[in-house]
């Protein structure tokens, strides 16, 4: 029924083909985009919501972390972003979970081979790398491939833009507690050093990062018991990137980059440990890029080497490989026409170290040989841009994967523009296909892997509306509806020897839900951003995921120096499970719905020195987003940036 929907919307949008012969000169203002297609288009021309993060917004927000700032966005709640650092964040979009969403740096897509979900630490990435991010969400394997079943959130890092030596120097303090804590003390420090130039055809770029927590239990105590031992967080970041400008044609990037994360963390049974883990990553890559008359050449490619090492009652080590090259050519066949045809290449591959029962010395449980897969995909996408308000974004995709073999997706998005005077009134609709290769981990862990899964389906159905009026106001509304198949669950197959394995399960799951976005600059200096999400999704989807979120964001700028803002967030109540080690159940639990306010202050002392102050959750709300784990209290950071 559903789909009849969307070819009942398609004819509709034929039907009306003749009824615009203009647009206007909108889009000439307008943003350019190039999540949805791969190519650059205008909002105006384009068939999605996009939510952007801007370079504007980060350098005005310089004390949140980049989970923060993707969690205020649109039907997307990132678990983890508001406790301590050391929480490995969860991606929750549209009830989905992390090895559905896509995380690409600089145009490639990056995982971790040696997780259980496949997926990427946002962690590893500095926000004052970060230039701005651009998501997309809905099913998306036509142009990225495995994972992208959910959303695809496309970090682009900062470029030189000046001539000459440029130095940037970020510092700050901040306190680290939880709400209720009467002590205000320093427990947070974050330093970082961006040294960059750009000559005649040569440029390069080198950042250093490191950011220090202490403060704040992963645990937080049983009432009535005094607080856990404080968790130490501590990371290191660094990169290096060249860039040579052959001509106007040719341009080719390259970078190395080295990322350590070491952080304390509690039992699993809620009780206060000395636990912890040390992540790091050696990551080198770059691009390639053909400019020519009617179309370019882009070739993408990133290397990842990571370690992990958890020290705990259950010592374990990991390391992973993967290299993935993404390259495609977009030509246009006229003012109407740009063909995308692109070939995705992906190995990867890790091993896993064990402590026995008994014994003092690790024992390799996974091999590299055995726990390894290659993924060779075609894909073809085709946008159409009429002069009568009529834009189609279609493509397909070929999954070649060395483990179960092919699999087929595809993707239909057609849009219609009616053109206003100072603005425009756009319809969308799509359907779209996706698939979530089994990570490494699921087919090739000696106890519970199972070499026979195969992958699971994702398929997304939008319908909506966007109209835009002016240079400020925006309004949205999309409805979403997705549909998941041969979900891979872990399944006891045995109840007297309580034996578990991964499986694909046969029954299919249904997530739907409502997402509104608004914008407007209600006076000259004054803006306002919100939004509110609807998701309902099915009980197995359910835990952590709020069924009512809203976020709203107000900038004001006192003077061409002094800015302003102020954030709300509100989340209705969720479910979440917890393992009761007395009856060895999983228990259910409801977690209050809660909202936080956050006021962000910065001052442009002069053309080299910003001067800026934090202040989160400032009425000090006592929440949880994970059972029995700390939040964030009322906090401060204060900083500078200077640059020369």
């Amino acid at each position: 029924m559903k789909r009849n929907i969307l070819v009942l919307f398609c004819l509709l949008v034929y039907g009306l083909n003749h009824a615009q012969t203009e647009q206007g000169n909108a889009q000439e203002s307008l943003d350019t985009v190039y999540i949805d297609s791969k190519t650059p288009l205008t909002e105006l021309h384009s068939g999605k919501v996009i939510a952007k993060v801007t370079s504007e917004y980060i350098k005005h927000h310089p004390g949140k972390s980049i989970a923060q700032m993707i969690n205020e966005q649109s039907g997307i709640e990132i678990n983890g972003s508001r406790g301590y650092q050391g929480q490995n964040p969860g991606y929750f979009v549209r009830g989905g979970r992390n090895r559905q969403v896509v995380i690409m740096v600089d145009g490639v897509q990056l995982t971790d081979p040696s997780t259980i979900s496949n997926d990427y630490d946002l962690r590893f990435i500095s926000p004052t790398e970060i230039d701005h991010i651009e998501i997309i969400k809905g099913a998306s394997s036509v142009l990225y491939g495995t994972g992208a079943g959910t959303a695809v959130i496309s970090i682009n890092t900062k470029e030189p833009k000046k001539n000459g030596f440029n130095l940037a120097l970020n510092s700050s303090l901040g306190t680290n507690r939880a709400a209720n804590d009467p002590d205000y003390d320093i427990g947070e420090v974050m330093n970082s050093v961006n040294i960059n130039s750009r000559m005649k055809k040569f440029s390069y770029k080198m950042t250093f990062n490191h950011q220090y927590t202490d403060g704040l239990s992963a645990i937080s105590a049983p009432e009535g018991q005094e607080s856990y031992q404080e968790d130490v967080y501590n990371s290191f970041d660094g990169n290096l990137g060249l860039g040579y400008e052959f001509n106007e044609q040719i341009k080719l990037k390259r970078f190395f980059s080295f990322n350590t994360i070491k952080a304390g963390f509690d039992d699993f049974s809620y009780y206060d440990a000395n636990h912890s883990y040390i992540n790091k990553q050696l990551r080198t890559g770059g691009a390639f890029y053909w400019n020519f008359k009617k179309g370019k050449l882009t070739v993408n490619d990133s290397h990842t080497w990571i370690d992990r090492e958890i020290m705990s009652f259950f010592p374990t080590q990991f390391d992973s490989k993967t290299s993935a090259v993404d390259a495609f050519l977009s030509y246009s066949l006229n003012s109407e026409i740009t063909i995308l045809a692109g070939l995705n290449g992906h190995i990867s591959s890790f091993n896993s170290y064990v402590i026995p029962f008994g014994d003092s010395e690790f024992e390799q449980s996974i091999e590299d040989e055995n726990a390894q897969f290659e993924i060779i995909d075609p894909y073809l996408n085709v946008v159409y841009l009429s002069d009568f308000g009529l834009n189609v974004n279609a493509g397909i995709r070929m999954n070649n994967h060395s483990s179960y073999g092919n699999h087929l997706v595809y993707q239909l998005n057609p849009s219609y523009v009616f053109s206003l005077k100072e603005g425009y009134l756009k319809l969308l609709s799509s359907y779209s296909t996706a698939y979530i290769t089994p990570s490494l981990y699921q087919l090739y862990e000696p106890s519970f892997g199972n070499s026979q899964l195969d992958p699971e389906e994702n398929a997304t159905l939008e319908g909506g509306v966007e109209f835009k009026y002016g240079k400020g106001f925006k309004i949205s509304a999309v409805y979403f509806n997705r549909i998941e198949k041969n979900l891979i669950d872990f399944v006891l197959i045995d109840p007297d020897t309580f034996q578990y394995q991964y499986q694909n399960i046969a029954e299919e799951f249904e997530a739907e839900g409502l997402e509104i976005e608004f914008s407007s600059k209600i006076i000259k200096d004054l803006s306002i951003s919100a939004n509110y999400t609807n998701t309902q999704a099915d009980e197995r989807f359910a835990l952590r995921i709020p069924e009512h979120k809203v976020n709203v964001h107000m900038q004001y700028k006192l003077s061409e120096r002094f800015h302003t803002s102020l954030g709300f967030q509100w989340l209705s109540d969720r479910e979440d499970s917890y393992f009761d080690p007395e009856t060895f159940t999983q228990e259910n639990i409801i977690l209050e719905s809660f909202s936080t306010i956050d006021l962000n202050v910065g001052y442009q002392l002069n053309d080299q020195v910003y001067l800026y102050a934090h202040f989160l959750n400032i009425l000090d709300e006592e929440y949880e987003e994970i059972y029995r784990f700390q939040t964030l209290g009322r906090n401060i950071r204060i900083g500078f940036q200077l640059k020369l």
